[in-house]
């Protein structure tokens, strides 16, 4: 394939961005502009020569500008090819001169949609005219290139530098797969909100996702796996993903993994009193709230200062010198906090390895979304699990009401437990997690693992008593017998939360009353694969 001398050019974009900049590089090269509306204004008051879209097209731009390019003088120019004798006897009969640039960005669709305007304003920011500029002059990367990124501009003018005003074949081709990946992410966008913001719909006929890539990553769960990290098109929450990092080494697939998951977990405390969430392996291994944020990483850690080592930190508010320092003491491998000030900046700066990501506002936790997985063959997809259960939802079905301070321990421990990979045990006490079961094969094996955790912990810090002692426990699923629940009184729990709506409840109710328990049904579980 032969390099293509640029002629004329065909500029209809919505961000002006380096506008001006690329059209006297056109200039230079004699290349004719045309052009349309604000574009065309924006070209003319830098001092360069545009004609009208008009002018080529010899009709008028009409309907509020809905109806300008889309015109066989347009399409026919982009679409033509130029080594078919049809095609150029065509040209030539209709007067259709060859366009062999098209710069084209499109509406702001997901701005307008994200600033929260009316209908008629988002409908009116589908770009049609666009779109079908775009298709046509890809199609025909042969002879035209499309231009569809502003940040590919220095890119065209580097390239028509070396080419004499040219050109070439692999550029066009290039360019090409990067504008039909460009409208395809803006038409799944048009889908994504007729389904769901205009719709109501919860899952689409066609679910349509867009992505761009935001990174490469060393690899992926394994040396031997490729990764990547993708960020959404459009809309979004911002969370993990956006973070800022200010320091480190590159974060791996298992940090991004792991990161959220802390992140996830913390934000649940966003609104909350200090707090701290360790993770590993995406399980957090100790969770604490405190008056001082120093103060809730001291009792998160001590829930189990072995898992710690090599973990990943969250926490909900600025993070401060005391707290990083401590934070130092032992091998971490991110920190996720809102902002941080100079002194913990500072501080985190003497471990070069250390990554520290600022997150700004938390994510909501209570957000709405989908969840996705692939699965051979297919995608699973569901809606987050944004449940959260209020105190006058919980249903006391002991002989035993909790205590407050019970009630307190056990909303805790459901909070934390909706986080911890089924099957999910959590004895919490005084804010701060005591011992975490996770992702057993059975109830039973999850509640004895956090006992034995706990006691571990007793252990190594010289406490004269496991925290489990007078402590709350959660299950994310209901107790299908009573063994886990006596497992539980055996490490000393003395109030359990728990779904409820086993077959057993009745049993498991019964041993929870011979041992004194005060138990609570929340009716929603929290099952995490």
């Amino acid at each position: 394939m032969s390099d293509v001398t640029i002629k004329r050019a065909l500029l209809s974009v919505s961000d002006k961005s380096g506008l001006v900049e690329l059209g006297h590089a056109l200039g230079k090269h004699g290349v004719e502009l045309v052009s349309t509306g604000g574009t065309a204004k924006a070209l003319r008051d830098a001092g360069l020569e545009v004609k009208d879209i008009s002018d080529l097209t010899d009709f008028p731009e009409m309907m509020d500008g809905r109806v300008k390019t889309l015109h066989p003088k347009v399409h026919g120019g982009l679409l033509a090819v130029r080594n078919n004798p049809d095609h150029v006897a065509s040209m030539q009969e209709h007067e259709i001169g060859a366009i062999d640039l098209v710069v084209v960005n499109l509406y702001p669709f997901a701005a307008t949609v994200a600033k929260g305007a009316e209908r008629e304003e988002i409908i009116e920011n589908i770009d049609i005219g666009g779109p079908s500029m775009v298709r046509s002059a890809a199609k025909n990367h042969e002879s035209v290139a499309i231009i569809t990124d502003p940040a590919d501009y220095a890119r065209l003018i580097a390239e028509m530098a070396e080419k004499g005003g040219a050109t070439s074949y692999d550029f066009r081709r290039m360019l090409a797969a990067k504008a039909y990946a460009a409208t395809a992410a803006y038409d799944s966008m048009i889908a994504s909100w007729f389904a769901f913001a205009d719709q109501g719909v919860d899952f689409p006929e066609t679910l349509a996702v867009s992505s761009k890539l935001g990174s490469s990553l060393r690899y992926g769960e394994n040396p031997h796996q490729s990764a990547a990290l993708y960020l959404p098109v459009g809309p979004s929450a911002n969370g993990i993903a956006q973070a800022k990092q200010i320091q480190g080494k590159e974060l791996s697939y298992n940090n991004y993994n792991d990161a959220d998951a802390a992140l996830e977990l913390v934000s649940e405390f966003r609104d909350g009193p200090p707090t701290v969430v360790i993770v590993k392996h995406a399980n957090p291994c100790g969770v604490a709230t405190g008056n001082t944020l120093i103060e809730a990483y001291e009792a998160a850690l001590a829930c189990d200062s072995v898992s710690a080592f090599g973990g990943i930190i969250a926490v909900n508010r600025p993070l401060d010198g005391p707290t990083a320092e401590a934070i130092s003491g032992i091998f971490t491998e991110v920190v996720a906090a809102p902002d941080a000030d100079d002194d913990a900046k500072a501080i985190f700066a003497k471990k070069k390895n250390l990554r520290l990501l600022l997150t700004g506002e938390l994510p909501d936790p209570v957000r709405t979304g989908l969840m996705m997985k692939s699965i051979a063959g297919g995608l699973l997809v569901q809606s987050r699990d944004n449940g959260r259960i209020t105190r006058d939802q919980l249903k006391v079905v002991t002989k035993r009401a909790p205590t407050d301070q019970e009630l307190n321990d056990c909303l805790f421990a459901w909070t934390v437990a909706k986080h911890v990979k089924s099957n999910a045990i959590v004895y919490a006490k005084g804010n701060s997690t005591a011992g975490i079961g996770a992702g057993q094969m059975n109830r039973l094996e999850s509640a004895r693992i956090a006992a034995w955790k706990a006691k571990d912990a007793a252990e190594k810090a010289g406490w004269s008593e496991a925290r489990t002692i007078g402590s709350a426990v959660a299950s994310d699923a209901f107790f299908p017998f009573a063994d886990g629940l006596l497992a539980a009184v055996e490490a000393g729990a003395t109030a359990v939360i728990q779904p409820g709506g086993s077959i057993r409840d009745e049993e498991v109710i019964a041993a929870a009353d011979e041992a004194g328990l005060a138990m609570l049904f929340t009716g929603m579980r929290h099952f995490r694969h």
